[in-house]
């Protein structure tokens, strides 16, 4: 039975569509949701800011490696129900949400992006919200160039979002305060979604701003979008400072090493994840990267802004800044390499 006040449990929805483009090509062998961050994958970091005893069910809208996410949330013990619900078309943020209407309850929902790290307190927004009364709650943050996101005019003595804009040109935009990925959404919402694929920030979320109907709840900490290779760097980092991890353990140089990790006295490591079994043999310097599992790096590479796969082998003396490795990769020695993935495609 929910319970009443804040504690009434909710329903959550994850987006988590996207085809993971631009991390290929380690998207090619798993979903984005499902790429690790430390010793979690990136979902299970999205989803470890809901408050412990307010969800009843998570629902993971998915388009792509839909079995691989049900096998891996089924192996997991959690304290909530998760439903993944797959799309078969790509509809939109919008159509997504009303893809799942069938699944939720009628209370309060939650909506998140599934490539987004912040610092959110879900509990605090879902009290600002409740005593809004509005419709919907829109979690924002402050950037210096807002052009790339859904951009609020935010009135900070009514909390209301009088207006909001989709990508507009930075000299036209309302604010620096950007829509942050998290919507709290009451079941009316859903009456005011047409059909088909459509984006709620394009859509929706104007007209409930030109209604009253759409407050705003700015944060600070951080908020990290991890959806290209130099954010999932940050996010990785991020996690570090914020020791999000469940096993392995911290180290000098904000670095986080999974277990069994050998580096040799004469290397140097800083900023980075290094998981468990990897080997980093002599005079080498890893910069701001990250390591998966059982990966090999010779003695003299210099790695920098580094996403590098599981079981990858780096040879001596290489060279490789802001380069995607993939899983099982051998990188030949004296290799040089500024951006893109290896091997490259053909």
């Amino acid at each position: 039975m929910r319970g009443t006040g804040l504690a009434r449990a909710m329903d959550v929805f994850v987006l988590a569509g996207g085809f993971g483009t631009r991390l290929r090509p380690w998207t090619l062998h798993a979903p984005k949701p499902l790429i690790p961050i430390l010793d979690r994958t990136m979902i299970e970091h999205v989803v470890s800011i809901l408050p412990e005893g307010m969800v009843d069910k998570v629902l993971i809208a998915a388009g792509y490696g839909i079995e691989q996410m049900r096998s891996h949330f089924a192996s997991l013990d959690l304290p909530y129900e998760v439903i993944i619900v797959e799309e078969t078309e790509p509809l939109g943020t919008g159509g997504a949400i009303a893809n799942c209407r069938e699944h939720l309850g009628e209370g309060t929902c939650c909506v998140i992006n599934g490539d987004l790290l912040t610092s959110l307190r879900v509990d605090e927004m879902l009290a600002a919200h409740r005593d809004s009364g509005t419709l919907a709650s829109i979690s924002l943050w402050e950037v210096e160039d807002p052009s790339r996101f859904g951009v609020a005019d935010y009135d900070s003595e009514s909390t209301r979002i009088r207006r909001f804009q989709e990508k507009p040109p930075r000299e036209e935009a309302y604010s620096n305060l950007i829509n942050a990925g998290t919507y709290l959404l009451e079941p009316a919402v859903f009456d005011r979604m047409p059909e088909g694929a459509f984006s709620m920030e394009r859509v929706v979320f104007p007209v409930l701003a030109e209604d009253g109907e759409l407050s705003g709840f700015p944060f600070d900490g951080h908020f990290v979008d991890a959806g290209t290779p130099a954010s999932y760097i940050e996010a990785v980092q991020t996690s570090i400072v914020n020791q999000a991890w469940v096993g392995g353990v911290s180290a000098e140089g904000n670095n986080w090493f999974g277990e069994d990790v050998t580096v040799d006295s004469t290397s140097q490591v800083s900023g980075s994840a290094v998981d468990s079994n990897c080997r980093i043999s002599s005079t080498c310097s890893i910069v701001s990267s990250a390591l998966l599992n059982s990966v090999s790096i010779q003695s003299g590479s210099q790695i920098s802004g580094c996403m590098i796969g599981h079981n990858a082998q780096i040879g001596e003396g290489c060279n490789l800044q802001n380069v995607v490795v993939d899983h099982g990769a051998i990188v030949p020695s004296g290799h040089v390499q500024n951006g893109g993935v290896f091997p490259t495609a053909d």
